[in-house]
């Protein structure tokens, strides 16, 4: 029976803050296809991370959110007047948000190879090349986003030669990994992840969902009951855990983690997948 598993982009309904706050939601390799008319994720979490300093920054990213054109044309009219790289990381994200995925991440991808911009009023201030592997960390889902798994690795393995033991980029990496189907790679960033943050729940259940996608069954139920035990509500960790029991021959039981996985994460591709799973269990087994 061919359980639905996540994969494909980044997708969300409606403009999501997502970016250096663990992806929100669910692994982007573990996503389903957007269908037309929905709207792809745009990276940037509900307080940016600060590049730069001044009025001009301040409002084009507030912007991006409510009015993407508006942001793009004010971008462009900063940037050709001497913005910097205020103005091109608004502008970049500003062609995400436009659904433009592709120019954006090159935008993020040149700045952030190119900048020495200090991060400012953000977590990561004391973090050499912090502004840096900010931009690299958004161009990466931007790459994610427009179908590029292998731009994406490149730029989040640059960012993590910045900062080597941001758990937020070592996930980031493990999704590009994971969808190139370099699941060992995957499981190795989100090893080091957890060494970092024992308690990041979407890290241990990507990692089982990446030692199910290497055969290890007992690795991956290991991973998602830990993640479970830390979060009994948390409906990917059961969507997931509804896949290992199905896997196992155990439908009733799958059933459950999806029903629940539903009802708590309703109208989100989560509940989606659980959907549609909770339908094949009832089609029954395909016939020859």
């Amino acid at each position: 029976m061919p359980i639905m598993e996540r994969r494909g982009k980044i997708l969300a309904g409606g403009v999501a803050l997502v970016l250096l706050a663990g992806l929100g939601g669910f692994a982007a390799w573990r996503l389903a296809d957007p269908s037309p008319g929905e709207t792809l994720a745009l990276p940037v979490p509900p307080v940016p991370p600060r590049i730069a300093t001044g009025k001009d920054y301040e409002d084009c990213l507030a912007m991006l959110t409510a009015d993407p054109a508006g942001a793009h044309g004010f971008a462009e009219a900063w940037e050709a007047t001497g913005g910097g790289v205020g103005a091109t990381h608004c502008l970049g994200l500003s062609e995400i948000a436009l659904g433009n995925a592709e120019s954006g991440a090159e935008m993020l991808e040149q700045l952030g190879a190119e900048s020495s911009a200090p991060a400012v009023g953000a977590a990561r201030t004391a973090i050499p090349g912090a502004a840096r592997a900010i931009i690299l960390g958004q161009a990466m889902q931007a790459w994610l986003m427009a179908g590029d798994a292998a731009r994406a690795f490149g730029d989040a393995t640059l960012a993590l030669m910045l900062a080597p033991d941001d758990p937020d980029l070592l996930i980031d990496r493990s999704i590009a990994a994971a969808t190139l189907e370099r699941y060992q790679d995957a499981v190795a960033d989100l090893d080091h992840a957890l060494a970092l943050d024992p308690r990041r729940v979407d890290a241990l259940v990507y990692r089982a969902a990446a030692w199910r996608e290497l055969g290890d069954l007992a690795r991956a139920e290991e991973n998602i009951e830990e993640a479970l035990a830390l979060d009994p509500d948390n409906a990917d960790a059961l969507l997931e855990r509804g896949i290992l029991r199905q896997r196992y021959g155990d439908l009733s039981g799958a059933r459950e983690d999806w029903q629940r996985a539903e009802a708590l994460a309703p109208n989100t591709p989560t509940s989606d997948l659980a959907e549609q799973n909770i339908a094949l269990l009832d089609a029954g087994p395909e016939q020859p």
